[in-house]
């Protein structure tokens, strides 16, 4: 007994595929793209900066504290602080001050800085939405293209071991004398041919599949292989209007223009405010050292003149603007700015419409596609099944095959692309509606 259980158990790991023999299919591409790709690695810096410019700007709302010191060595000519006479000695000053200011009033400008950081840290989730949304989409495409050559080769391969066992047919049957040179050259032609498309095929497989690796930030090095098995979805209805009402509540794009909005609107209130006057209330203390270098004794120690020359102040500043025109232009400019992304916002949501429809459209269309193609690969085939027989019988030329064997080929192809693409707008739409195109672990 015990020999069997590790024997079934040595079976079941020999069973399980190894990461590199891995398969992996559109959801896992998506998921790794949308936390290892460049975009998504910058977004994320640019969020740190976000979070770091709302905390600064807070600090703009509390007082400023400050602190200065500075010594002065005068010779020559100056005035005695003490007398307030000129005289020609060498002077030692030393100053100290401590004041903070507050702004009591300053139009709004510093609330509204305080708003614009605090809406740009709560804008950047939806920026970080709106990276992985669009390097999702890249993927799925890229995705799409690179299984849909790497089945392509299979195609490829097929017709290539057709038109082989065609040409050795077509030889044994001019040995027999039914079939003339001619139809033998054009048969090695066409293997020629398909054998050439067979390694064009891959050629364009391989660059399918960088392009892909380089879309999710994949090592180009590392064996990657994909799940190539297509399985027809499951369409769900898709109300056109109400699935752009619901994706338009929550669309990355959407919400992000909104934000270009109100910070422009917020910039122009700035700029407008730097109109109005502005009042500051400011408080200090200072002292001072003075020492007379000229005069050996007879002068008040550091700690004598540090004491008895400490004074207080508070005062209020009231600045009024009452000709700036840079200022002016700088608000006409930024009231400009907000009306043009009022304008852009409104486009956004157009775009995002137009978008969600199309999806819609196509994803439609290729299920109707998908249905009529299929039934007209079935016929093709048959068509081809009935020259090939009429061929090997000498009733058909090698010229009519060759074209029956192209409608074929082309036939499954198309049919291969349509169902890529349901796949693609299908997964497109439920997004829309409101499923992850990812799963971030």
């Amino acid at each position: 007994m015990k020999r069997i259980t590790m024997m079934t158990v040595w079976l079941a790991m020999a069973s399980l595929p190894s990461l590199g023999q891995q398969r992996w299919t559109m959801d896992q591409c998506v998921a790794y793209a949308v936390t290892h790709a460049t975009e998504v690695q910058l977004q994320q810096v640019e969020t740190e900066r976000r979070t770091a410019d709302s905390r600064l700007a807070m600090l703009g709302l509390l007082p400023t504290v400050q602190a200065q010191v500075s010594g002065q060595y005068s010779w020559g000519r100056n005035i005695d602080p003490e007398t307030n006479t000129y005289n020609n000695v060498t002077t030692f000053n030393n100053y100290y001050q401590l004041y903070a200011s507050l702004p009591i009033f300053d139009g709004g400008q510093t609330l509204r800085a305080f708003r614009q950081a605090r809406l740009s840290k709560a804008n950047s989730a939806t920026a970080m939405q709106k990276v992985r949304e669009e390097k999702a989409i890249d993927v799925m495409a890229k995705y799409v293209e690179a299984v849909y050559a790497e089945r392509s080769i299979g195609l490829a391969a097929e017709k290539l071991a057709d038109s082989q066992a065609l040409l050795h047919k077509t030889r044994r049957m001019y040995e027999l004398g039914v079939k003339s040179r001619p139809d033998v050259a054009q048969m090695e032609s066409q293997v020629a041919e398909d054998d050439y498309n067979l390694l064009h095929q891959r050629h364009t497989a391989r660059l399918a599949m960088l392009t892909l690796k380089q879309a999710m930030n994949f090592p180009a090095t590392d064996s990657m292989s994909l799940d190539t098995i297509i399985n027809t979805p499951l369409l769900a209805e898709a109300p056109v209007q109400a699935t752009v009402t619901a994706y338009e509540q929550w669309a990355p794009s959407v919400k992000n223009a909104d934000y270009t909005v109100k910070n422009a609107r917020m910039t122009w209130l700035s700029q407008r405010a730097e109109l109005w006057p502005s009042l500051y209330l400011n408080a200090g203390v200072s002292t001072n050292y003075y020492k007379n270098l000229s005069q050996t004794g007879g002068f008040q120690s550091f700690g004598s003149q540090f004491k008895n020359n400490l004074g207080e102040y508070v005062a209020v500043t009231l600045s009024l603007p009452l000709f700036v025109p840079s200022m002016m232009r700088s608000a006409r400019r930024a009231k400009a700015v907000y009306q043009t992304a009022v304008v852009e916002a409104a486009a956004t949501r157009r775009k995002v419409a137009d978008g969600v429809t199309q999806a819609i459209y196509d994803r439609d269309g290729y299920a109707r596609e998908v249905v009529s193609m299929e039934r007209k690969l079935q016929s093709d085939s048959l068509a081809y099944h009935l020259s090939r027989r009429k061929y090997e019988e000498g009733m058909l030329s090698t010229f009519d095959l060759h074209t029956a064997a192209q409608t074929l080929i082309e036939s499954r192809i198309r049919l291969l692309q349509m169902r890529m693409m349901l796949v693609m707008k299908d997964k497109l739409v439920n997004y829309y509606k409101g499923m992850p195109l990812w799963t971030l672990k």
